[in-house]
């Protein structure tokens, strides 16, 4: 599966399929919240959170080119991210783009 952030892939033509999209809350353990707090006040890179986003978009594609697979889709384009807090440690990752087959 190819996944482009363009509105095209050189050499190809593409025909639409519609627009697909992943998506995930994720938070991380009181625990680790808490060491987080205490580093905000500190100052730094708050390492937790990081690893959580990454991990939250990571999910949020696999589950975009599930349903890319799912239409037959060779590609998806013109692929967009947001992200949202949803409270107190706690993120929305959204990723959507547009499914597409090669002619």
């Amino acid at each position: 599966m190819i996944l482009v952030n363009t509105d095209y892939i050189t050499g190809k033509e593409l025909e639409m399929l519609g627009l697909v999209k992943g998506s995930t809350i994720q938070t991380k353990h009181l625990g680790k919240d808490i060491g987080q707090s205490f580093k905000h006040l500190l100052g730094g890179e708050l390492r937790a959170y990081n690893e959580m986003m990454d991990e939250a978009r990571a999910l949020a594609t696999k589950r975009m080119v599930q349903e890319a697979e799912e239409l037959g889709a060779d590609a998806v384009i013109n692929i967009r991210y947001a992200s949202a807090a949803i409270m107190q440690g706690a993120a929305e990752v959204m990723v959507y783009g547009t499914a597409v087959k090669f002619i």
